[in-house]
C-alpha cells in the first residue's frame, strides 16, 4: 500500500546570498520555516520584520526588500524518509504549491522546477533518497520581480490596472497590490509538501464527471470516473482492477497490462438532488475509488471525494429586452445573491479551514447564495469549496487573470494550460461550483482602457479567453458553463452592456451619487460596490496612535483606491454634508455605503426576473483597508453587511421611484409559495403621527415579484424636510423612504430609553425610542475588541423598542453600550454637524 509522509517540520529558511536589496537582511542568515508558509510569515514569526498587512504606517515599504530576494528552504531527510525509498519501487516528492519561481533539489541533485503558484509539481525523488539519509532538501525560490520583470522585457509591456508585472508571471495578482490591498510579493511552500512513496502503480488523475440522466422511469444520477494511471517499470504487465463506490452503487472496470487509462461508471437511480441554498437541500454522495493488483488482490492506491448531483446552466437566449444572463439548477431559474470573493488573507497559507467557515457562514447569514472567486487571487483550497457545497452556496469561479494585457507567448502559454487543467480536474467533483469564467475585465479593458495604442499588436490574452479555456473547460468539465469573462457581452456587443450579460457597475463609486443605481436596467450585476472604513476596532489596531480621521496619515496609508478618501468625501458630502468629527465621519461612511449597496440591490432585484442576480463588490477583507468589504479584516461586520441580509431576504419590500415624484412598493418573493400579504403604506411626520395612509393586499407568485404604485397622497409632502413614507409587509419587515436628504431633514433629538441585561455571556440591549431614530447602529467592539451585535441599522418610531443582542461585553461594560459613541443613530450624528 502507498504511505504519505507530510514534510511539514524541520523547515528553515535563508536568503540565497549575503547581500539582499537595500533595507533588507536576515540576522543569522536563516530563520526556521513554516510549512505551509512564505518567507513573509516566516520572517514575522521569527521576529524580523513586523506583519506588513496589519495596516501600520510604512510596513509595505519596510518589506518591499523581500520580493526583490532569491530565498532557499530547506530541511534534511531522517533515516525512516530515506528508508522509503528502499521499502517502496517509486517515492515521489510532492509540493500541493510553489509560489513561485523554484528548483528543487536533493543532495545537489536537482529533481525539477517550477513556475506557477496555481499548479502542484511531482517530482521522483527514488534516486536521491536511495541511503540519503541526512541528505539536504533545498527549494531555491528566485526573485518574483526580477523574474517578471525579466520576462516582460523580452515579451513586451503590456498595459495593465497598476504598474506592477503580475501578468508576466503565474502568481496571486493582488501579490503586487490592488485598489484594496498592500503590495507584498512573497515567495514559499504555500501549500503541504509531502512525500509519496509506492509500487506497482497510482491513481495519477482522477476526473470525476457527474451528471443527472432523465429518463421515461425517472432521474438517475450518473459518476463516471476517467482515470489515468501511473505504472512502475515493474508494474508494466500487471493486469489492475478499479473498483469504483457511489453511495451503495458499485461498479468494477478490468485494466490489462500496459494499459494506463479507463472509465469507471456508477450509475444512481433516483438520486436526491443538490440545490442551492434557498431551493431545497445538499445531499452529498460519497464517491471513492480503489486500484488493487488483479493478481493478488493488494490495494495500491485510493481516492475518495463527496459528489452531488444536479444540472446547472446559464440561460442566454436572446429576448426583446437584449441577452438574458440567468443561472439554473436542475433547470430552474436562481435569483442571485452574491458576494465577490477576494484572498482572505495577503497570506494564503494563513487561511485555515475554520476561517474559510466563518467567512463563507457570515456569506450564508446574509443571505447570500453565490460567491465569485474573483480572478486576481487563487484556485481557493478544496475546505473552501467543501464548505460551498455543505451550506448550498454556488460557486463562480474566476480563472486567474485581472485587470491586465495579459502575454500568450511561452513559457506562459504552456503554464495557463497545465494549471487550467489541473484546476478543473481538481474542482470538478464539487456540486456548487456552478460557472467558469475566462478573466475579470481584461475583455472590458481591451475596448475601454485605452490599451490598442500600448499593445501595438502584441497578444492580450484573448487567445486563452475564447481558445484555450474554453476548449479545457469543454475537455474535461463538459457539465458547466463557461464564459469568455466579466463583464461579458455577445459578440457584437459592447462588452459592459447592461442589455446583454453580466456587467460590472464602477461609473457610481467612482464618478456620480449612489442613487445613480436606479437608472440601470442590467440582465446581472457580477461586481458593484461601494466603500466605507473598516470596524472601529479594527481601525485602531491599525493605527495605535494618533487620529482616525479620513485625512489622517495612518488612514490614508490603508486606502489604496485613486482618490478613495476624495469619492468617500464627495460621496457622503449630497446626503450628509461635511461630518462634524472623526467619528461622526466615521458612523457615517459606514451608513453611507449601507445606504448605497441597499439602494443598488434593492433596485435591481425590483427587475427581477429580467435582472437576474446582483453579486456585491465586496465580501470580505486581507487586511484592515477602507474598502468595499462588508466584513473587514479582522472578520468584524460592518453595518452594510445588516443592510445586506434585509436586501438579500427571502421576502423584501422597497420603495423605489416611480415617475416623476410618484413611488412604488415592490415586493420580492424568493421562496416556493405564494406571498398573499397585506401592505400597509403610511406617510408620517418625522414625530411618528399618520399623514394618510392605505392598505392593499398583494399576491406574489413563489420566485416572483410584483410592484404597487402608491397613491398620490402618500407620495406629496407637505413638508419634505418632516415628513417620511413606511411600506409594510408581513413577514417582510418595515420598509422607510424619507423625502429630503439626511441633512436637509429636520431631524427630531435623539431621545431614548436604554436596559440592559447580562446572562450566559450575552447581553441583550433593549432601545426604547421617544422619538423617531434613524439608523440605529449599536458598536459594542468600542467596549471590547471581540465584541459584536446581532442587529444593525434598526429605525425606530416613538414608542418602539427594539432588542439588540451582544457577545463579548462583560457586564461590567455593559452601561458603556447605552451611549456614543457606543450607540449611534443618524439623527445625533447629523444633529451634532
Amino acid at each position: 500500500m502507498a504511505v504519505h509522509r507530510e514534510l511539514a517540520e524541520g523547515w528553515s529558511v535563508r536568503a540565497a546570498s549575503e547581500r539582499t536589496p537595500e533595507g533588507g537582511g536576515v540576522p543569522n542568515g536563516e530563520v526556521p520555516a513554516s510549512v505551509p508558509g512564505c518567507v513573509h510569515t516566516d520572517l514575522i514569526a521569527a521576529g524580523v520584520i513586523e506583519d506588513p498587512t496589519a495596516g501600520r504606517r510604512g510596513g509595505e515599504e519596510a518589506t518591499a526588500w523581500i520580493g526583490r530576494t532569491d530565498w532557499t528552504y530547506t530541511r534534511a531527510f531522517g533515516a525512516e524518509e530515506a528508508a522509503l525509498a528502499d521499502a517502496h519501487e517509486r517515492v515521489d516528492l510532492v509540493f500541493d504549491g510553489l509560489d513561485t519561481v523554484a528548483d528543487v533539489s536533493v543532495g545537489g541533485r536537482v529533481l525539477g522546477s517550477a513556475r506557477n503558484m496555481h499548479r502542484s509539481y511531482r517530482f521522483d525523488a527514488s534516486g536521491a533518497l536511495r541511503g540519503g539519509a541526512g541528505r539536504e532538501l533545498a527549494v531555491a525560490f528566485a526573485s518574483p520581480y526580477r523574474y517578471a520583470e525579466e520576462l516582460r522585457d523580452r515579451l513586451g509591456a503590456r498595459p495593465a490596472a497598476y504598474d506592477e508585472p503580475y501578468q508576466f508571471i503565474r502568481k496571486m495578482a493582488c501579490n503586487f497590490g490592488w485598489d484594496w490591498g498592500p503590495t507584498v510579493v512573497t515567495s514559499g511552500l504555500w501549500r503541504p509538501v509531502r512525500l509519496h512513496a509506492w509500487s506497482t502503480a497510482r491513481l495519477a488523475r482522477v476526473r470525476p464527471e457527474v451528471t443527472v440522466e432523465e429518463g421515461d422511469g425517472g432521474s438517475t444520477g450518473v459518476v463516471r470516473l476517467h482515470v489515468r494511471i501511473e505504472r512502475t517499470e515493474r508494474g508494466r504487465d500487471t493486469p489492475l482492477t478499479l473498483s469504483a463506490r457511489v453511495g451503495d452503487r458499485v461498479a468494477e472496470v478490468h485494466v490489462d497490462p500496459g494499459e494506463d487509462s479507463a472509465v469507471a461508471e456508477v450509475r444512481c437511480p433516483d438520486p436526491e438532488l443538490w440545490w442551492p441554498r434557498g431551493y431545497g437541500g445538499q445531499p452529498l454522495y460519497g464517491a471513492g475509488l480503489a486500484l488493487t493488483d488483479a493478481r493478488g488482490g493488494t490495494e495500491l492506491d485510493t481516492w475518495h471525494r463527496d459528489v452531488g448531483f444536479r444540472t446547472v446552466d446559464v440561460d442566454t437566449r436572446p429576448d426583446a429586452d437584449g441577452t438574458p444572463f440567468t443561472l439554473r439548477v436542475n433547470g430552474r431559474p436562481v435569483l442571485v445573491k452574491g458576494f465577490n470573493w477576494i484572498p482572505d488573507d495577503c497570506f494564503p497559507s494563513r487561511i485555515t479551514p475554520g476561517r474559510y467557515a466563518e467567512r463563507i457562514g457570515q456569506a450564508v447569514d446574509a443571505g447570500a447564495n453565490l460567491l465569485r472567486i474573483w480572478g486576481g487571487g487563487i484556485y481557493e483550497s478544496a475546505d473552501f469549496y467543501r464548505v460551498c457545497d455543505e451550506r448550498g452556496v454556488l460557486v463562480w469561479q474566476d480563472f486567474p487573470f485581472a485587470c491586465a494585457a495579459y502575454p500568450e507567448e511561452e513559457p506562459l502559454a504552456s503554464e495557463v494550460e497545465a494549471e487550467a487543467r489541473e484546476a478543473v480536474v481538481r474542482l470538478a467533483h464539487h456540486p456548487s461550483l456552478a460557472l467558469w469564467c475566462g478573466n475579470n475585465e481584461n475583455l472590458w479593458g481591451r475596448e475601454d482602457w485605452g490599451w490598442e495604442e500600448e499593445l501595438a499588436g502584441r497578444t492580450w490574452g484573448e487567445g486563452y479567453y475564447r481558445g484555450l479555456l474554453p476548449r479545457v473547460v469543454a475537455e474535461l468539465d463538459p457539465t458547466r458553463p463557461y464564459i469568455p469573462g466579466s463583464p461579458y457581452a455577445p459578440e457584437g456587443h459592447h462588452p459592459n452592456d447592461p442589455a446583454h450579460g453580466p456587467m460590472h457597475v464602477w461609473d457610481v463609486w467612482n464618478e456620480r451619487d449612489y442613487t445613480a443605481y436606479r437608472g440601470y436596467r442590467p440582465r446581472f450585476v457580477s461586481e458593484f460596490g461601494f466603500q466605507a472604513p473598516p470596524a472601529h476596532a479594527t481601525l485602531r489596531a491599525a493605527v495605535p496612535d494618533g487620529p482616525l480621521a479620513p485625512d489622517a496619515p495612518g488612514v490614508l496609508g490603508l486606502q489604496k483606491a485613486e482618490d478613495g478618501a476624495g469619492k468617500l468625501a464627495r460621496g457622503l458630502a449630497p446626503h450628509f454634508g461635511s461630518p462634524a468629527s472623526e467619528e461622526d465621519w466615521h458612523f457615517l461612511a459606514q451608513v453611507n455605503q449601507a445606504r448605497a449597496m441597499a439602494v443598488g440591490v434593492g433596485h435591481f432585484r425590483a427587475q427581477w426576473p429580467r435582472c437576474a442576480g446582483t453579486v456585491v463588490w465586496q465580501l470580505n477583507d486581507c487586511w484592515p483597508s477602507l474598502s468595499w468589504s462588508a466584513v473587514d479584516g479582522a472578520g468584524r461586520r460592518k453595518p452594510v453587511w445588516f443592510a445586506l441580509r434585509r436586501a438579500f431576504a427571502e421576502r423584501t419590500v422597497a420603495l423605489v421611484p416611480d415617475g416623476g415624484s410618484g413611488l412604488a412598493a415592490v415586493l420580492g418573493n424568493d421562496t416556493d409559495r405564494e406571498w398573499a400579504a397585506p401592505v400597509r403604506l403610511v406617510r408620517r411626520s418625522l414625530s411618528g403621527a399618520v399623514l394618510a395612509e392605505s392598505e392593499v393586499r398583494v399576491a406574489v407568485a413563489a420566485r416572483g415579484a410584483a410592484r404597487v404604485a402608491l397613491p398620490e397622497q402618500l407620495t406629496a409632502a407637505g413638508d419634505p424636510s418632516r415628513e417620511c413614507v413606511t411600506a409594510e409587509a408581513e413577514g417582510a419587515g418595515r420598509e422607510w423612504w424619507f423625502f429630503a436628504e439626511d441633512a436637509e431633514t429636520a431631524w427630531p433629538e435623539p431621545v431614548y430609553d436604554v436596559k440592559t441585561r447580562t446572562d450566559g455571556g450575552r447581553t441583550r440591549v433593549t432601545v426604547t425610542a421617544g422619538s423617531l431614530l434613524r439608523d440605529l447602529c449599536l458598536f459594542p467592539d468600542r467596549l471590547a475588541p471581540a465584541a459584536g451585535a446581532d442587529d444593525g441599522l434598526v429605525t425606530l418610531l416613538p414608542g418602539e423598542s427594539h432588542t439588540f443582542t451582544v457577545g463579548g461585553v462583560a457586564e461590567a461594560d455593559a452601561a458603556g453600550l447605552g451611549g456614543p459613541p457606543v450607540l449611534r443613530c443618524v439623527n445625533e450624528a447629523v444633529r451634532g454637524g
